[in-house]
């Protein structure tokens, strides 16, 4: 619509039926001029529909987007717009705006389609405006054509889906290598005659099993990114369980885990942590027949703020045991992953023994 055919249609508008010029307040006609302007030169499609759903102006965007010229579209229905599969919704829809009226987007949190000429659908956005005067209410449509968005988002959500299932199959594959050298310790250890370097080896299998377990629970998990700690320190205990041969008659372990999820930076050391304090309370807190209970919890004392903790009613630490004079690995390695958590580590040597970490997750 050009800037002559607007004067001409404004000039029609303001005679009556007889062809005599109507008189009409200047100020009117300038708003109306100004008004449809406005429509004519904004970037997005404008549709101009009266009550009845049929279309009273369009402006050139709207003849681009569509492909139809605005001569085919003035006076036919707004539904010539909307794809077959939608129309049986949009009259109630259109009478339930023009019902309650007011400004706002079409179809808030649904996927909206319009139709070309050419029969094509394409994703839109559509915010609906009402024009009244009088008791005659028009609603003026703004639609944006979202393909190209759309298009975005669908190659950045397939990329993301992609990198998410080779984060997986990484874990997987980690995983299955870390199992591998699980069974060749495993293998040696069968062999090793001396009773401490076959003690060695099995501790060294346990700390690769459970480097396993956690990248077998990422590879699990839809979030390929954090472990379920709860879930982890379930196959670890079950697991030690069994290598120590432990007999649940004597030795009852009770567990308190709550909804802790850690990044796989914060998992690999916290779990780490728990394989040597689990192993060090099954190995030394219940020699010979000794009856006792083990109890492991694991909580999130604050936002990002973890604390882990054993307790074992065992026979304890010596009352000389000071954790930087410890000739074991394990409580060395204990020391050495809290630091690189950057948490602290308590210790109740005894009635009953209680060692305690707490560290910030930092993801």
């Amino acid at each position: 619509m050009n800037e002559t055919s607007d004067m001409k249609d404004l000039s029609a508008s303001h005679t009556d039926g007889s062809g005599s010029t109507m008189t009409a307040p200047h100020v009117a006609f300038e708003e109306d001029h100004r008004f449809r302007r406005v429509v004519e030169y904004a970037p997005n499609a404008m549709i101009l529909v009266d009550a009845k759903g049929l279309i009273e102006m369009v402006n050139a965007e709207t003849e681009k987007v569509f492909g139809y010229t605005r001569d085919e579209l003035l006076g036919q229905p707004v539904d010539v717009l909307v794809p077959d599969r939608f129309r049986h919704h949009h009259a109630g829809l259109r009478n339930s705006f023009i019902a309650a009226p007011g400004p706002r987007p079409m179809g808030p949190g649904r996927d909206l389609y319009a139709l070309r000429k050419d029969g094509s659908e394409f994703p839109v956005e559509i915010g609906l405006n009402p024009i009244a005067e009088g008791d005659r209410v028009q609603v003026l449509a703004a639609i944006v054509d979202i393909s190209d968005r759309k298009s975005r988002q669908e190659n950045l959500e397939k990329s993301l889906q992609e990198k998410e299932i080779l984060l997986s199959e990484v874990h997987h594959r980690v995983k299955n290598n870390l199992q591998i050298v699980h069974s060749l310790l495993d293998m040696q250890t069968a062999n090793v005659k001396d009773d401490l370097a076959r003690e060695i080896l099995r501790d060294s299998c346990n700390r690769v099993r459970s480097m396993a377990q956690i990248h077998q629970t990422l590879y699990q998990n839809e979030d390929v990114s954090r472990v379920d700690f709860n879930y982890f320190c379930d196959a670890l205990i079950n697991s030690l369980l069994v290598t120590f041969n432990t007999n649940p008659d004597l030795i009852r372990f009770e567990r308190d885990l709550g909804s802790v999820s850690l990044p796989i930076g914060t998992a690999v050391p916290c779990g780490l942590i728990t394989n040597e304090l689990i192993t060090n309370a099954l190995k030394h807190a219940f020699p010979g027949n000794r009856q006792g209970t083990i109890s492991l919890s694991a909580t999130e004392i604050a936002p990002n703020q973890i604390e882990l903790s054993l307790t074992d009613d065992g026979v304890g630490f010596p009352e000389s045991f000071y954790i930087d004079s410890s000739s074991g690995l394990g409580l060395q390695l204990v020391e050495l992953l809290t630091d690189q958590l950057g948490g602290t580590l308590d210790m109740h040597t005894r009635n009953p023994t209680r060692i305690t970490i707490r560290f910030t997750i930092k993801d």
